[in-house]
């Protein structure tokens, strides 16, 4: 049976690989994003998954057509920068309605069908933010550790039902959203030009970092593997990264990442 997919976020960036990925495994993907490329290729659903109405429509819709869901894969998301200090909640809450709301919307609509087939596969775009708190970019940090607990908690309470949930840490990826990051220089004055200095680290170690595509593969195959563990990073040298910061104590690890972030 040819397994049906949703993957949000899905027309650009990481997303956009995961699609393909699944694609070329024989998955029917749809990509749920607010809109799609001309000439795009593949199934697409318009929706903005920071509404949680828009986002069950949306899975609704993928229901009645194809009677089933199997694999769902989160990849909607954006970042921020700048100064904890200075960011406006506002700001903050925006991030986190697509970061982890629109996630949560996605597998609480999903999951009743799951539920009811007895089987699903639920995959959480998170990062080695989450483990490793990134000075100046505070606000996606958290998102993205709150990732880590909300695919912890559900994976345990959804495992009876037949249905696994995951999350894949990437660490710097080369996309396109290094561009979209929306970066606020509010304070650097004070900050001494940290803040600058420390986003420009950032944007250099994502231009040297992953292809999207090798990350989009990888997540696929999380997507279709019959046993996960909950929490996977992505690339041998983020993996001994995550070992490294399990390890260390945390006043190192601070240490660490304020003489490499917040020098």
């Amino acid at each position: 049976m040819q397994k049906i997919a949703i993957v949000t976020g899905g027309t650009g960036g990481i997303g956009l690989e995961v699609v393909r990925a699944l694609a070329e495994r024989g998955a029917k993907v749809y990509a749920f994003s607010r809109r799609a490329p001309e000439g795009f290729g593949f199934p697409h659903v318009a929706c903005d998954v920071s509404d949680g109405g828009a986002v069950r429509r949306a899975v609704d819709g993928v229901l009645a057509a194809e009677g089933r869901i199997d694999i769902l894969v989160n990849c909607a998301g954006f970042g921020i920068s700048g100064a904890f200090e200075c960011t406006d909640p506002a700001d903050a809450k925006r991030l986190l309605d697509v970061n982890l709301f629109g996630m949560s919307h996605a597998i609480q609509a999903v999951l009743p069908a799951m539920r009811s087939q007895g089987a699903g596969r639920i995959v959480n775009v998170s990062s080695v933010a989450a483990v490793a708190p990134i000075p100046f970019q505070a606000w996606y940090s958290i998102s993205k550790a709150a990732v880590n607990a909300l695919t912890m908690a559900v994976a345990s309470e959804v495992r009876p039902f037949g249905v696994t949930v995951c999350a894949a840490m990437p660490g710097d990826v080369r996309t396109g959203f290094t561009a979209a990051r929306e970066k606020s220089a509010l304070g650097d004055d004070v900050y001494a030009g940290r803040i600058a200095r420390s986003v420009g680290r950032m944007e250099r170690d994502e231009a040297n970092g992953m292809s999207a595509a090798a990350v989009g593969r990888r997540i696929a195959r999380l997507a279709w593997k019959r046993r996960v563990p909950p929490l996977t990073t992505l690339g041998l040298s983020y993996k001994a990264c995550a070992l490294l910061i399990r390890l260390l104590p945390s006043r190192t690890l601070r240490a660490v990442l304020a003489e490499m972030y917040a020098r």
